[in-house]
């Protein structure tokens, strides 16, 4: 077997052979990919691998050359199913014992360290020379050094320091400025008697790090070197985790509640915090845990989970539990994949500690329930908006807004000697604050840096905008008013966004300026504390300051601008998308300014993704303008990635916008649309009703021909068949005389599903073959699957299942490709269904009901329900399968679909129909 290796020269060896003839920068195009196994690699990013800012005129020339010699060696070492070619790029896929790098990933995993360092025969990518092979050299030098540092750890903790000085003295003299090597070089020494030589090893690390980088040692070398000076005999490095953030001097009030936590809770236990939103419950677990740190000494963790985090999704229990374990000291390498492992990992790593941790803005109990420890003496702290009352086991503590003395005293903390002066105007003050301790904090704050003010003359400021604002929101006209004009406007105009974070673009179209000059405000904002960024280059507020930014705009024709800026960018983004359908596109009007390119598929889908739920937000809330263009422009993008509810929303409001202005022709689009949409999400009965309003109405030979393809697809899922055949007859004349190309395709290949029913399956191979033929003459990917997933289908009917399984993987991989999860489970049932045996069946099964779920296919869900209840009953499982068979049933009711009664009827007679 082939076997290539990255720790040292790129080679490729079979049979402990090199593999001679292939060129340095081939060489280096394939450890590119090899270190990105699994992932698809586009051109682009290969080429910036190679040459990044300085690539020459012939880069994608030399890439494609590259990957033919990639190929033509891979096929002489009998290795040629390595590298695949995708929709996106190149993704190379070793075999299991193939590669080094993973295995040396997995033998570190598994703590098998000496094993995987000798792996190694240089440094990593030796002889390769590319723009990347630096960054990914240090990056694997690292991992390198890490794993020696376990195994190092792993040894003295067995007594080995003797076997170990020599070499532990050249890594450190390699490595001379890694502190944990240098202290496992200190500690070995001394348990060797050389209590001299570890002081001398200590002080050279401390005057080489103070030389080459200003810096002291960390706390756990310290404690070393003091052992060591004091001659400690169990001397050894002293690993302390401590990510407390940092506890506020000023911090007052919440006695009772500080009491509680610090005076209940000593060993383990779960306690939650809730209450709205600036109540301060952060700033409490934060307080409360720096008093609690003493009782906890091998770890203070804290991790922000981001369930009420404006323009972010809650951190995930993987992305969590990897954060938690890294806090702890686990090393990346040994982190493993799922959360399922990770969540283990951390129980175990637990299991004999005494720590604390800190779960700030959680969600909900499942949110924080994969987080929690097993059997050790940790307290969690857990805060969130949320009551989490279905946290068994866990303590409650509800915060609520400040007494007036708590906030009297905090105010007073801030502010000093003023407050004590101005009694009545301080209370004045936090009335309208709302006893709120974020509003109180920024009031105090303004104050504190205005010598000049009193505390009435505050007051009296807030006062002023009392009819404009409501309690708490008065604070925040304070730090407008320090804004510069410019920067006054942009804050405004984005309290008009109806969405909840935007781009530099989208706030150069929002206020009709130039992009460098609406990046530079927004940075402003940003430095100001009126913006938050929450992910790099994009903006958006803290809940409190939107509506106080909303209460101040005034629309100046700025959110016509920014759906403007949606429309002509989502042109751009689906022009780059779906190339086959630009003609589609054709009735939206250029741009009057131009909108910033869109350079490829991968930038044109990022794009999408992020801004989707701004652009629909801004349609339902915006002007009611140009949204059927929008439809227009976004619909195919909203279909195939299965945003049906958006699509529902943004079609039902361009419907509803064409019937008031008499438009029928965009009223037949929508209508159309939503008829689709609806057949996608099994609303057959729906989809029927908006697909006969379309044809009433439709004008156009191509709204006709989508209404007739989805009443078509509606009688094929009722197995109404003649009525299917007469629908989709009459959409293929009309796609045919409006030569639209893209069209025909389709309906050609549904046609072939409903003649393939009909017992005339070489008349649906033909039908088939020539939808195929369409859907590559106009480069569409995603037809192309869609007619090898419907070929597949025939093949099995005719008995071809090698053949049918074939075009079902191909369907898949290309929906793979191009993201397509609804479709791609589609296809894994068709696999399913043309497995060969019965664990192939229930695996696809598996995996296709996992993407339907995902995305919400009924149909698809269905068939997979049917295909694991008739795989497990054929497997002697009759429980399984009568749980599935029951689901199965629920959806064809559900759907109004004919298949229901074939599965009852087999679930009769076996007895398990329930």
């Amino acid at each position: 077997m082939p076997r290539f290796t990255l720790l040292g020269p790129v080679q490729v060896t079979v049979d402990d052979v090199p593999l001679t003839g292939i060129a340095p920068r081939h060489r280096a195009v394939l450890a590119y990919l090899l270190l990105n196994a699994g992932r698809v690699i586009g051109i682009e990013r290969l080429i910036d691998a190679m040459w990044g800012h300085d690539r020459p005129d012939t880069a994608r020339s030399q890439i494609h050359a590259s990957i033919t010699a990639i190929r033509k060696a891979l096929r002489g070492a009998g290795a040629v199913q390595l590298l695949e070619t995708r929709a996106g790029g190149y993704v190379a896929r070793p075999e299991p014992g193939q590669l080094d790098t993973r295995e040396f990933t997995e033998l570190v995993a598994a703590g098998d360290l000496r094993a995987a360092l000798d792996l190694w025969r240089g440094e990593a990518l030796e002889d390769v020379h590319a723009h990347y092979v630096s960054g990914a050299r240090e990056l694997w030098r690292d991992r390198r050094l890490a794993a020696y540092e376990r195994l190092v750890e792993g040894e003295l903790a067995e007594g080995r320091h003797g076997d170990l000085l020599d070499e532990l003295a050249a890594q450190v003299n390699a490595n001379p400025l890694r502190e944990r090597l240098n202290g496992h070089l200190v500690l070995a020494l001394h348990r060797a008697g050389r209590q001299a030589d570890a002081l001398a090893a200590a002080r050279s690390y401390r005057t080489a790090l103070a030389e080459e980088q200003g810096l002291d040692p960390g706390h756990a070398f310290v404690e070393l070197e003091r052992a060591v000076l004091t001659d400690t005999p169990s001397a050894a490095p002293v690993r302390r985790s401590a990510f407390l953030p940092y506890d506020i001097p000023d911090f007052s009030g919440r006695g009772a509640e500080v009491e509680r936590l610090v005076g209940e809770y000593r060993g383990a236990a779960v306690i939650t915090i809730d209450g709205m939103a600036g109540i301060g419950k952060t700033t409490l677990a934060v307080h409360a845990a720096h008093r609690l740190a003493g009782r906890y000494p091998d770890g203070q963790l804290f991790i922000d989970l981001q369930a009420h985090t404006a323009g972010r999704e809650p951190v995930d229990a993987a992305a969590a539990l990897e954060a938690l374990l890294r806090q702890l000291g686990v090393p990346a390498e040994r982190i493993p994949a799922t959360a399922a492992e990770r969540g283990a990992l951390w129980r175990a790593e637990l299991a004999g500690r005494r720590v604390l941790a800190v779960l700030d803005n959680a969600l909900d109990a499942e949110h924080v329930r994969p987080l929690l420890p097993g059997h050790s003496d940790t307290l969690v702290l857990v805060t969130g908006r949320r009551r989490l009352v279905d946290l068994d086991g866990a303590g409650a503590l509800s915060v609520d807004v400040l007494g007036e003395e708590e906030a009297v005293e905090l105010f007073g903390r801030i502010v000093g000697e003023r407050a004590s002066c101005e009694a009545e105007a301080v209370r004045d003050v936090l009335r309208l604050c709302g006893h709120l301790p974020l509003a109180i904090r920024i009031s105090a704050a303004r104050l504190q840096h205005r010598p000049r003010w009193t505390v009435a003359y505050l007051a009296d400021r807030l006062r002023d905008h009392r009819r404009l604002l409501d309690g708490v929101s008065a604070a925040f006209t304070l730090s407008y008013e320090q804004l510069d004009e410019a920067q006054r406007r942009m804050f405004r105009l984005l309290g008009l966004v109806p969405g909840r974070d935007i781009d530099p673009y989208g706030a150069a179209a929002l206020a009709g300026i130039p992009e460098e000059e609406a990046e530079e405000l927004l940075e402003g904002l940003l430095d100001a504390h009126m913006l938050l960024q929450l992910e790099p280059g994009r903006y958006t507020f803290h809940d409190l300051l939107r509506e106080h930014a909303r209460s101040i705009a005034e629309d100046d024709g700025a959110v016509m601008r920014l759906l403007a800026y949606y429309l002509h960018r989502s042109r751009a983004a689906m022009d780059r998308l779906f190339p086959h359908t630009v003609g589609q596109r054709e009735g939206i009007p250029q741009p009057a300014t131009p909108v910033p390119p869109v350079r490829d598929a991968a930038e044109a889908i990022a794009w999408l993704d992020a801004e989707r739920a701004n652009i629909i937000a801004t349609a339902v809330q915006g002007p009611e303008i140009c949204l059927g263009l929008l439809a227009l422009a976004i619909g195919l993008y909203l279909d195939r990635y299965a945003h049906h509810d958006d699509a529902l929303t943004l079609h039902t409001l361009v419907l509803r916008r064409s019937r008031t202005l008499g438009d029928r022709g965009v009223q037949a689009r929508a209508l159309a649309d939503l008829a689709w949409t609806h057949w996608r999400l099994g609303d057959y009965e729906r989809a029927r009703e908006h697909a006969e309003q379309a044809l009433d109405v439709c004008e156009k030979a191509e709204e006709r021909a989508l209404a007739l393809l989805a009443l078509g697809n509606v009688a094929l899922r009722r197995h109404r068949d003649a009525e299917a055949e007469k629908h989709l007859r009459q959409a293929l004349d009309l796609t045919r005389i409006g030569a639209d190309t893209w069209g025909e395709a389709h309906v050609l290949g549904i046609l072939a599903l409903v003649l393939d029913r009909a017992d005339r399956p070489e008349e649906a191979r033909r039908h088939l073959d020539l939808a195929l033929a369409l859907h590559r003459k106009v480069g569409n990917p995603a037809g192309e699957a869609v007619t090898l997933n419907h070929l597949g289908v025939v093949l099995r009917h005719q008995g071809e299942l090698s053949q049918a399984r074939v075009r079902h993987e191909q369907a898949a991989a290309l929906y793979r490709g191009l993201g397509n999860a609804a479709d791609e489970a589609a296809a894994l049932n068709g696999l399913a269904e043309a497995a060969d045996d019965l664990a192939g069946a229930v695996e696809g099964h598996t995996a296709a009901l996992a993407l339907a779920e995902l995305t919400r296919n009924r149909p698809e869900r269905a068939r997979a329900h049917e295909g694991l209840a008739r795989a497990h009953l054929t497997l002697g499982s009759p429980e399984r399968a009568c749980e599935h068979g029951r689901l199965a049933l629920a959806l064809y009711d559900e759907l109004g679909v004919p298949e229901g009664g074939e599965l009852r009827a087999l679930l009769d007679l076996t007895g398990e129909s329930g």
